[in-house]
């Protein structure tokens, strides 16, 4: 990306990422087993929005209404808080591979919810806390160990000491998870799907929670863009001008650990968006996370609503698991920025 088109990423550019939020969006409503005309859709949203009449002849309000937009909204908010919590692992730890999904602490909270799920642990006003609060809390705790046991085999926190042991970790809570699934047969089928990533059946409460989550904790991690725009230079040269990096670190853990253990909780494992999409937006934008975390929020929601979007029609009636289509993505995405990083490093 030519540097010129980077320095001069300003409103005209969030303005272009804001209306393509939005164009997926609607395509996405749209689009599905029964296709609704694009302009239909639009009229529909707007009259629901403005509590107009709608039409009652047609079942198209239904299925935009009660079924489309709620999955989608709660797909669009789940991209931009796994996006944003990306970025900023990425710039916390100076590493272009930093993920939940890489770094394992996406499996930790996948294990939190399971064991909420397995053994019905719930809260009698929100049916769906316990598996809130076992995904947070057991994100949180992954992301301490890996960094722990990072930092005890390699004081530096390289790239391949932070995946190396975020992979271990992965497969470790797999074997876990395998051992849950093996003795809750009753609830086998939905565990299974739920952690290959779904977010089909999502409600307008859903919704909420994410926006109201993204809100709080997407907040904390914006204000603190020049902290880590300070990180980029080295942890001890941003400490000797002032930054209290400890408590950065551990703001901004403890805001990645609820924004991915939230998402979890109400989508399951969906790997990669906070690898690819931060990364793509950063060749825009460049590294100022000042401008990179506006952007990676409407870039994480355009990606997984397009995501959702293939995973829904690709075959049409069957739908794929989104998680699946991501990981393909994301996959294929890490193999090409491990190797580009690879080849700068021995440039």
């Amino acid at each position: 990306m030519p540097k010129k088109i980077k320095e001069g990423f300003g409103v005209w550019a969030y303005l272009l990422f804001v209306g393509l939020t939005f164009l997926t969006f609607a395509v996405s409503v749209s689009l599905g087993s029964v296709r609704v005309p694009l302009g239909d859709t639009i009229r529909l949203i707007w009259k629901a929005l403005w509590r107009l009449p709608l039409p009652q002849t047609a079942s198209s309000p239904a299925i935009i209404l009660s079924v489309r937009l709620p999955r989608v909204l709660s797909v669009a908010l789940t991209g931009a808080a796994l996006s944003l919590c990306g970025g900023a692992m990425q710039g916390l730890l100076r590493n272009p591979l930093a993920d939940g999904s890489t770094l394992g602490v996406s499996s930790g909270a996948s294990l939190g919810a399971v064991i909420a799920i397995a053994f019905g642990l719930t809260m009698p006003s929100l049916p769906f806390a316990g598996t809130m609060v076992m995904a947070i809390l057991f994100a949180f705790l992954s992301l301490l160990i890996i960094l722990t046991l990072a930092y005890k085999l390699d004081h530096s926190l390289s790239t391949n000491t932070i995946i190396l042991i975020g992979i271990i970790y992965s497969m470790f809570v797999s074997s876990i998870l395998s051992f849950i699934i093996t003795y809750a047969s009753d609830r086998v089928r939905q565990i299974t799907f739920w952690t290959m990533g779904s977010l089909n059946g999502s409600s307008y409460g859903n919704a909420l929670v994410l926006l109201l989550t993204l809100l709080v904790f997407g907040s904390v991690i914006l204000a603190h863009a020049r902290e880590l725009n300070a990180f980029a230079i080295g942890e001890d040269n941003a400490h000797h001008i002032g930054i209290n990096t400890r408590r950065i670190k551990l703001t901004i853990m403890i805001a990645v650990s609820v924004l991915i253990g939230v998402s979890v909780s109400i989508g399951g494992t969906i790997g990669f968006v906070g690898l690819v999409t931060p990364h793509m937006v950063r060749m825009i934008t460049g590294p100022n996370h000042k401008k990179l975390f506006p952007a990676s929020l409407f870039g994480g929601a355009i990606f997984l609503m397009l995501a959702d979007l293939l995973a829904r029609t690709l075959l049409n009636p069957t739908e794929l698991p989104l998680g699946v289509v991501t990981s393909f993505i994301g996959a294929i995405v890490f193999v090409l920025i491990f190797y580009r990083s690879r080849r700068q490093g021995h440039a």
